[in-house]
């Protein structure tokens, strides 16, 4: 997955943002302030990372400032700010940042415009490991202990969107929407069957979250 700068001076959402990134597989590397990204940045400091979730009011340095030396290393930028005023939001997209998220946010939906961005710039990782299961994105291909199985088209998007928001609980209504595209009210037993089919074909951890959805548990050590 990709390695992304958080730049949040608030501890509490900073960490929290490192610890739901991490789940899924993220890389992070967390700012309280903005000169701290300025001194790792500037000259010849380390600019290795593929994605900046950026605050705009950060102590020392704010984030329209740090936002032309991200973009001068050549890393995608992401507002995720409290300032939700139409001003700031122009100033930080025509800036050249990706996207503008707007505080109070839904982790769910961070993480999906991230994936967004790092897709655009082909930095999203295409191939999982998980336990004796390898699943291959690029190919749509799914093989358990190398002999490769055979999943429907359903089940393998409804597999993927799993894996890539892994240890994250996802409803049933999120899954309709993301894997058939609809939204759907009602009966969601489609849901549960596709779900017995994917545990039965791979004997991955996928967890029932009574009344919400599923969860597919993968453990630090089984992740590359």
């Amino acid at each position: 997955m990709g390695k992304i700068l958080i730049i949040e001076d608030e501890i509490a959402i900073n960490k929290m943002l490192c610890m739901n990134l991490g789940l899924v597989g993220h890389e992070t590397v967390p700012f309280t302030d903005g000169e701290q990204v300025i001194k790792r940045l500037s000259g010849d400091g380390n600019a290795d990372a593929d994605l900046a979730l950026l605050d705009v009011m950060l102590p020392k340095a704010d984030g329209f400032e740090l936002l032309e030396l991200l973009l001068e290393k050549k890393i995608p930028v992401i507002f995720l700010t409290a300032k939700g005023d139409l001003e700031s939001k122009l100033r930080g997209l025509t800036g050249g940042a990706e996207d503008y998220i707007v505080k109070p946010f839904e982790m769910l939906e961070v993480i999906a415009r991230i994936d967004k961005v790092l897709k655009r710039y082909g930095k999203r990782e295409n191939v999982f490991h998980i336990d004796d299961v390898e699943v291959n994105a690029a190919e749509r291909t799914v093989r358990k202990n190398g002999v490769e199985l055979v999943l429907t088209m359903i089940e393998f998007d409804l597999l993927l969107l799993l894996i890539r928001n892994r240890n994250i609980v996802l409803s049933r209504e999120k899954m309709l929407n993301e894997v058939w595209n609809i939204y759907y009210e009602g009966e969601t037993r489609t849901v549960d069957v596709h779900i017995a089919q994917l545990r039965k074909k791979t004997g991955l951890r996928i967890v029932s979250i009574p009344k919400i959805g599923y969860r597919l548990e993968v453990s630090q050590e089984s992740r590359e």
